[in-house]
């Protein structure tokens, strides 16, 4: 038996939470960064395009209060997608094998369900597909939360032969 066959004994509650906290915080830091150089405008514009999820174009009307949804927003889905990599970390042998192939992996795969599954179904403005902002926000979501998340997964889970 090899180290990545071996039981994990779970993190807890305040490793997950600190993760989720670690990678929302860098994901929306990316956001702002980016929106300011594209546009050189408030990126008050990012928190209400996030709030427009549920309250649609009248969010872009709103005022701090819609910001600041925008901004819980943005962290519930952190936190979910940190929720579920670490539950996949635990069921998954294979996820501990190489940090960089799961790290690209997993953030090709937030980028696939928040950009075919999560804003389709919600209530933002549908833009037309665009490649190159598409790769663009692939290599944000890898970099931001799927290498974070497939490096600091490891340093909370314990083997349970030791």
């Amino acid at each position: 038996m090899n180290n990545h066959d071996i039981p994990l004994a779970k993190p807890g509650l305040k490793p997950i939470l600190l993760s989720g906290l670690i990678v929302g915080t860098l994901d929306i830091l990316s956001a702002i960064v980016d929106y300011y150089i594209s546009t050189g405008k408030n990126p008050s514009g990012i928190f209400k395009y996030l709030a427009s999820a549920i309250l649609g174009n009248d969010a872009f009307e709103g005022g701090e209060g819609v910001i600041i949804l925008g901004l819980v927003l943005h962290y519930v889905i952190a936190f979910s997608f940190t929720i579920f990599f670490f539950y996949l970390y635990s069921k998954m042998n294979w996820m501990r094998t190489n940090r960089v192939i799961v790290g690209v992996l997993y953030g090709i795969f937030v980028w696939v369900i928040m950009n075919r599954v999560v804003v389709p179904l919600s209530l933002t403005p549908k833009g037309p597909f665009l490649p190159w902002k598409a790769v663009k926000a692939a290599l944000i979501l890898i970099c931001m939360i799927g290498l974070p998340l497939a490096f600091l997964a490891p340093r909370f889970y314990k083997s349970t032969n030791t």
